[in-house]
């Protein structure tokens, strides 16, 4: 069992006592997070003074300082706390807004049980590897990059954490846009190798985890399915940051699913993961064929004291 210091702090903030065990309870059964409550998010602020946590939850609707006034906050006075927020039905358009004001990632309230845990350990892990890097790669300009990967899930966070690293070197974003730019590419690389070339429904995942990963083990070793790779290329710059991703997968229309891009179900898995795509990159593209997404970032001003800071913590 891991101390307490070196367990990740999650602040936990809801006004419901009952939510709040809830929500504790779920990540402490997980193992190696240390959790504090707060009951609104005027509350979770003061704590801030006393300890800054690695990650928050926290729900929408509190009195004093709601889930959305708390993530401003945070992104203010300390944006290398990534927020996640848990948000009843109804409520996806706060949420929308919630993560173009500096959420990392929300979890619907109804399906706690199931995403919690892993939403949270994900962004803590790409929250951690991000503050980590030498002084030779901040003097990297610009960077042109290619992968073909196998159908192997473990290869993504090691892409991922690599493709983090090189936009901290080439100063294109701060702490909280790279991370948020990892969680959209992340979804982009998830969908490649599940929807397209392992070809298994996110429905699926919602409905049944159970069968969702027994068909995954079984295709990760079945023709043609565990035959088939994820093409990465990407260019990065001071300017921006272009990734194009493609499986080998049959693809779906994408006039089709435009069409469709009003009534997207947020509550489902691919409904999020093309909600955090859309939000936080400036454009997604996809191909004629559907199996190949091109994300884009363009830089924003970037400032330089920071990145010097962030120099002396390496």
């Amino acid at each position: 069992m891991p101390s307490e210091r070196t367990l990740a702090s999650v602040l936990v903030v809801d006004d419901s006592a009952t939510d709040r065990r809830l929500v504790g309870g779920l990540l402490q059964r997980a193992g190696g997070l240390a959790v504090e409550y707060a009951v609104d998010g005027k509350d979770a602020i003061n704590r801030f003074q006393d300890s800054i946590p690695d990650l928050v939850v926290t729900d929408l609707i509190m009195p004093e300082l709601d889930g959305l006034g708390l993530v401003a906050a945070i992104k203010s006075e300390f944006p290398l706390v990534p927020v996640i927020l848990m948000t009843a039905r109804g409520n996806e358009e706060v949420a929308v807004a919630a993560l173009r004001e500096g959420a990392a990632g929300y979890v619907p309230k109804r399906i706690l049980a199931h995403d919690l845990v892993p939403t949270a350990k994900r962004i803590l892990a790409a929250s951690r590897e991000d503050r980590s890097l030498s002084r030779l790669m901040h003097r990297m300009v610009q960077n042109h990059s290619s992968f073909v990967l196998d159908s192997d899930p473990s290869l993504i966070p090691l892409l991922l954490g690599y493709l983090q690293q090189t936009i901290r070197s080439v100063r294109l974003a701060d702490e909280l846009d790279r991370l948020r730019i990892r969680l959209a590419i992340e979804e982009a690389l998830l969908n490649a190798l599940y929807r397209g070339n392992l070809e298994v429904s996110s429905r699926l995942q919602q409905s049944d985890a159970a069968a969702y990963d027994e068909l995954v083990r079984t295709r990760m070793s079945e023709a043609p399915y565990c035959n088939r790779h994820t093409f990465v290329s990407w260019t990065i710059s001071r300017d921006g940051l272009e990734i194009a991703i493609r499986d080998e997968g049959p693809g779906f229309d994408p006039q089709s699913a435009d069409s469709r891009s009003e009534a997207v179900d947020f509550d489902t898995v691919f409904g999020r993961g093309t909600l955090i795509m859309r939000t936080f990159m400036d454009e997604v593209r996809y191909s004629p064929s559907g199996n190949e997404v091109t994300l884009i970032k363009h830089a924003a001003a970037v400032v330089e004291v920071a990145a010097d800071q962030a120099e002396v913590v390496d």
